[in-house]
């Protein structure tokens, strides 16, 4: 099976992050304007959490709150959950069922070194799928 490593030479390691006194809605917008669906929350270079458009639907919609008067550390899940680049893309499936989340940060040596989404391992395993099936059908053909 592959691993986060192998995943991240492959999708790039760019990480987009926002500091935890930010406001949301400048969180949003970074969200909006990168097309993901979640950012670190970074002090300098150590992760303070993470903040995703689920924390924003119901952390600040919900509650009628201001997303412009609301910093993100108010909203931001602190306790993340993060992996190792060793890490299987099937190890991360099964921790994002069981915790209910949709990203994982990749750390190395203390330091964060990507993320991953759902979409990144579903989109792993249908090209791992796929590489099988073109396999099998060259066995079968020759």
């Amino acid at each position: 099976m592959m691993s986060v490593r192998q995943m991240l030479d492959r999708k790039g390691r760019e990480v987009f992050s926002i500091a935890p006194d930010a406001a949301v809605l400048e969180a949003i917008r970074m969200m909006a304007d990168r097309h993901v669906g979640a950012l670190l929350v970074m002090q300098a270079d150590n992760l303070s959490g993470i903040v995703s458009e689920r924390d924003y639907a119901r952390k600040v919609i919900l509650k009628g709150r201001s997303s412009a008067d609301t910093p993100v550390r108010d909203i931001m899940t602190a306790q993340v959950i993060t992996v190792q680049p060793e890490t299987t893309v099937e190890s991360c499936m099964q921790i994002m069922t069981e915790r209910r989340v949709r990203h994982l940060p990749v750390t190395e040596g203390g330091r964060v070194v990507g993320m991953v989404s759902i979409g990144d391992l579903v989109k792993a395993v249908i090209a791992a799928q796929q590489q099988q099936i073109e396999q099998l059908e060259s066995y079968i053909h020759s």
